[in-house]
């Protein structure tokens, strides 16, 4: 009963915090003269990947690597797959060039550093300390070139005090978080009571959960006509997951591959590149790209169901 009402609690505040988040950060990309495009790729990114650097860095300190690092690689698949592809279902996607010629395929490269830096096996202290300097730089280098930037999307305006702007800011990432971990700490213990190892918890279970902010921040944003923070939202979270979460949590602890297949890499690198050619096309995602996205999600899924199913008969 506890568990039940701890997904379902978290899924509410989760969706309460989707909406103050999107309403503060539209807010402030109108005051501030920046484009929704770069409030996606950062302040929206970053409150949507919240849950995932908690539940990192609390697995990493409680030697659970596998969970830490599931997370991650299951979070970036999840908002490819799943979020990406729901949103665009509901409602396509316009994306910008600069997603295309810029963001996307720094994401491409970030999944191969992530993935080249774990061949021997974890990622360290240095390791950290590089994957978080690329993300200061990425951040940096979209802030100057967003005041160069014209805004070409009409956004819906959210409360006109900056003060007030910020206040939803942080609320809605405060809910993100709350909601975030409830979710995640009621789904956990539903799994592990059917005897489920810790990577696919972390790779299904925990990922899902902690992606959940970016399911509904991206649905939100789409059904508000703000294309550029839903897939803003969902590139940024990417980089953000690799070069911010990934970094801070091996800068605080050794994170350990031990348990992870290749299979698992080669889909968040797979998931990363398809939506280049996806997006290039026509510059949207539409519903038919939304359908391949999830049908792929779903087989992945299906595959890790049967390695969970194999498992518990061992």
């Amino acid at each position: 009963m506890l568990i039940t009402l701890s997904i379902i609690g978290g899924f509410i505040i989760l969706t309460l915090g989707a909406e103050a988040l999107v309403r503060g950060a539209s807010a402030i990309a109108l005051r501030l003269g920046i484009t929704p495009l770069i409030i996606g790729l950062t302040i929206v990114a970053f409150g949507t990947s919240a849950p995932e650097l908690a539940v990192s860095v609390k697995s990493a300190l409680a030697g659970n690597s596998g969970i830490a690092l599931g997370n991650v690689i299951g979070s970036n698949i999840a908002n490819i797959g799943l979020i990406l592809a729901i949103t665009a279902l509901i409602r396509p996607i316009q994306v910008q060039s600069q997603v295309v010629k810029r963001d996307i395929p720094l994401m491409i490269l970030a999944s191969m550093l992530f993935w080249g830096l774990l061949l021997d096996g974890e990622l360290s202290l240095i390791d950290g300390v590089v994957l978080l300097s690329l993300l200061v730089g990425y951040l940096t280098f979209s802030y100057i070139s967003s005041k160069n930037s014209k805004n070409e999307e009409e956004i819906e305006a959210g409360p006109n005090n900056p003060l007030l702007s910020g206040l939803f800011i942080l609320v809605g990432i405060s809910m993100l978080v709350g909601g975030g971990i409830l979710f995640v700490n009621g789904a956990v213990d539903l799994a592990k009571t059917f005897g489920v190892s810790e990577v696919i918890i972390g790779l299904t279970i925990v990922a899902i959960g902690t992606s959940m902010p970016e399911l509904v921040t991206s649905v939100i944003a789409a059904l508000k006509g703000q294309s550029d923070i839903a897939i803003g939202n969902v590139v940024g979270s990417n980089l953000f997951n690799i070069l911010g979460i990934l970094g801070v949590t091996a800068i605080v602890h050794p994170v350990l591959s031990l348990g992870f297949q290749p299979f698992d890499f080669m889909v968040m690198l797979a998931l990363a590149i398809v939506i280049l050619p996806f997006a290039w096309t026509g510059l949207r995602i539409g519903r038919r790209e939304g359908s391949v996205l999830l049908l792929t999600y779903l087989g992945y899924m299906g595959y890790l169901i049967n390695q969970a199913s194999a498992q518990a008969l061992v």
